[in-house]
């Protein structure tokens, strides 16, 4: 089941587009990066699927985007990525 809300704990940082990809299995956290990052510069990717440790940051490499930060809270691994 896919969360509804961000809890207060997950930070945000301003100026960021936040893509809420928890609930969901990858690929689909880097599909929902990909589609976000055709618009937008600078997104904080939130997701639980342990794959994504992997996934993302090779997405980055691939796409020439700039993985800022990873970090993980509560079982949730957060990316902070800018489009280069």
């Amino acid at each position: 089941m896919k969360p509804t809300a961000l809890p207060q704990s997950l930070p945000v940082k301003e100026g960021f587009v936040v893509i809420d990809a928890r609930g969901h299995r990858c690929p689909v956290p880097t599909l929902k990066l990909r589609r976000h990052m055709q618009h937008n510069t600078q997104v904080m990717l939130y997701a639980d699927d342990p794959m994504a440790q992997i996934d993302v940051p090779h997405f980055c490499n691939q796409n020439n985007f700039l993985l800022l930060e990873t970090e993980t809270m509560d079982d949730v691994w957060i990316f902070t990525i800018r489009r280069t």
